[in-house]
């Protein structure tokens, strides 16, 4: 037997194990949910799920993750190209605030945000004086999401880049090639992968994130509620058959992201076997 080679009871003790924890920390909650959700029938169900609260934690949810998603993508795309292929001063600081928001609890993440726009904030009575609502309304439910998922995009790519080097670049620019047309042709071809993966992850982060954006939103129904602070309002109401409903809705969604995320993965795979 190769000494890298392990006894088969040990490589299916293994598996079982996996398969246990898999069965009770994924497929066992998520079959809890949807039992629950649909615990007086499917009309009651689709009746919770078209609720105006509940539609308009469902539009809150999408407009947040439309407005932050893409501004991330921009900064992360942007970030990652400038330290993987430049060398400048103050690399290390913006390295370590792309990690921020990984260390900072989201709590206090909104907190911050609350501190700098509420009205007994720095710019609180600034803002109020020129009729601005950040806190309690859409604009501080944006930022707080945005710092939340600040790193997600950028911590796909840096590493991506990095391995790739700057060959390829320096060949087209020595050929005449702009830097844009450069960015375009060369760059973002070889990143396509990482910056769909990155958007999944900063989607579903966006759609979930309940901490920062509990503080900043005021819980009001029907204008500033997500659907993470939906489920919870229905779930303190004790209408607990409505808030697994609701609950559902980012089930699905978190299955819908996994499977985009397998779909990539087995995209880059395939793509490097034929390499």
């Amino acid at each position: 037997m190769s000494s890298r080679a392990e006894p088969k009871f040990v490589k299916y003790l293994l598996i079982f194990v996996a398969l246990v924890f898999f069965g009770l920390f994924i497929v066992l909650p998520l079959i809890c949910v949807f039992d629950n959700a649909l615990a007086q029938g499917l009309r009651f169900y689709l009746k919770t799920l078209q609720d105006p609260d509940a539609l308009a934690a469902m539009r809150m949810t999408m407009t947040v993750a439309l407005v932050a998603v893409p501004l991330n993508l921009v900064f992360g795309v942007a970030a990652s190209w400038a330290i993987a292929k430049f060398d400048f001063k103050g690399k290390g600081l913006l390295l370590s605030l792309i990690d921020l928001p990984l260390s900072v609890s989201p709590v206090i993440a909104g907190f911050i945000f609350v501190l700098l726009f509420g009205a007994q904030g720095y710019l609180g009575p600034w803002l109020i004086a020129h009729n601005i609502r950040i806190i309690f309304a859409v604009p501080g439910i944006i930022l707080a999401t945005i710092f939340v998922t600040f790193p997600m995009v950028a911590r796909e790519l840096i590493p991506i880049m990095r391995s790739q080097g700057n060959e390829e670049e320096e060949a087209a620019i020595t050929l005449g090639a702009s830097g844009w047309k450069t960015f375009w042709l060369i760059s973002v071809p070889n990143i396509r992968f990482g910056v769909l993966y990155g958007i999944i992850l900063c989607n579903a982060r966006a759609m979930g994130e309940f901490g920062a954006v509990s503080v900043v939103s005021g819980h009001i129904r029907g204008l500033t509620n997500t659907l993470p602070l939906h489920v919870e309002i229905l779930y303190n109401e004790y209408q607990t058959v409505a808030a697994f409903a609701a609950a559902s809705v980012l089930a699905l969604l978190a299955i819908l992201t996994l499977i985009a995320k397998t779909a990539i993965e087995a995209t880059i795979h395939s793509g490097q076997r034929q390499g």
